[in-house]
């Protein structure tokens, strides 16, 4: 898939250059597909607002040729508009929140997908996709083809995901309660280890991602790449976790489960989880609370850059009661979990990957972290950041 440059066709002198140009105008599909912008008087315009987690066209059914889509990014995080059908697949570079984009193409009648690329799929399994109906192409003529698509296009996707977003192609036709409804039981096992603060082994990787973010998330992000949770500084210490999760799409999430341990200096942490996280915050969606099948962190474009590249079975926001040697310390901590592909090798549990997708899927991390405008945890750095090597989840249609 190749990316479509938003620069203009500048001037040209050499007759090469010329004769290039020459063929560009004469071929609206081959100039959308090289960044040109000249445009053609007779090509349709369609306008795409993606937002999280929509993708709106207006009009969503035109005539064959060629055709201008004026895309607005009106959501919180950045987003792209790719369109796939009929051997075609072009996408814009990503849209940052309130910015624009233009993508030309040239369309043979059929039906196309709109959708958000954006984390390898993740935004599109979160309902950013939508179609567009070009010529006289009735729906039903066009059903095998994106079929046939939506199981390559998850194939490649990874196994984590690929149920997740099979799924997905008959959400259509669904309430969107309930839609796709999935509950996972997940229990943690093998080594466990508690992570303490240090700076995160990958901050060079990790500082192209966070120069484009506001000027505040940079901040913060530095901050914690010099000193915060991600890092190699880490403990053995023995503790259990189990827990249940239900993800019914953008919104009735479940979760509720029971983790224990001993941190590395002796002080017992009992965290009940009973309640999901629904509140996004900018650049990271909560996505409902649980989410099965994600592709995120690091170089995704998807939340924090200071974690791996991760393919995750399960990712949950969550709100636990949290208990300090039997005593309760807060009703609102803050607590999010993933079970995902394995990051740390096994000799001294160091982070030695940072893409890391391409894993087995057997990492189950639990990070608790304070509620805003309340004192940190009476432990190092404020936080607790836990995980256990070798865990499992079993999942199951509702």
């Amino acid at each position: 898939m190749n990316a479509v440059p938003q620069h203009p066709v500048h001037r040209v002198f050499s007759r090469t250059g010329l004769l290039v140009l020459s063929v560009l105008l004469a071929s609206p599909g081959l100039a959308a597909a090289t960044g040109g912008t000249a445009t053609n008087t007779n090509a349709k315009t369609v306008k795409v607002i993606l937002s999280e987690w929509k993708v709106q066209l207006s009009p969503d059914k035109i005539p064959a040729g060629p055709v201008e889509f004026e895309v607005s990014n009106t959501g919180s995080i950045p987003h792209a508009l790719e369109v796939e059908g009929r051997g075609l697949e072009r996408k814009t570079a990503q849209i940052k929140p309130g910015a624009t984009a233009t993508l030309q193409l040239d369309l043979s009648a059929g039906r196309y997908e709109a959708y958000c690329p954006v984390g390898k799929g993740s935004h599109k399994m979160l309902g950013m996709l939508d179609h567009l109906t070009v010529g006289d192409a009735q729906r039903t003529d066009s059903t095998h083809e994106e079929t046939t698509g939506e199981a390559r296009y998850t194939a490649e996707s990874g196994a984590a995901m690929e149920h997740q977003m099979a799924m997905e192609a008959e959400s259509d036709e669904k309430d969107e309660y309930g839609a796709g409804a999935k509950r996972m039981n997940v229990t943690g096992g093998g080594p466990v280890i508690q992570i303490l603060p240090g700076p995160f082994p990958f901050a060079d990787s990790a500082a192209a991602v966070i120069r484009n973010r506001p000027p505040d998330q940079q901040a913060d992000l530095t901050h914690k790449a010099q000193m915060g949770p991600y890092s190699n500084n880490v403990a053995s210490i023995s503790g259990d976790i189990s827990l249940v999760a239900i993800d019914r799409g953008a919104t009735g999430d479940s979760v509720s489960g029971v983790a224990r341990f001993t941190a590395k200096d002796g002080a017992r942490w009992k965290v009940v989880m009973d309640r999901v996280q629904t509140k996004d915050i900018p650049f990271n969606p909560r996505f409902g609370g649980v989410i099965m099948g994600l592709f995120y962190h690091g170089a995704s474009g998807v939340h924090t850059p200071l974690v791996p590249t991760i393919q995750s079975s399960l990712a949950l926001w969550a709100f636990a009661h949290l208990y300090k040697n039997d005593q309760l310390i807060s009703d609102n901590a803050m607590v999010h979990i993933m079970l995902l592909s394995r990051t740390r090798r096994a000799s001294d549990w160091a982070l030695d990957c940072w893409d890391c997708s391409d894993r087995p899927v057997e990492e189950l991390q639990l990070q608790v972290t304070p509620a805003p405008n309340t004192a940190p945890f009476d432990s190092p750095g404020g936080f607790l950041f836990v995980n256990w090597e070798k865990s499992g989840g079993r999942s199951a249609s509702l």
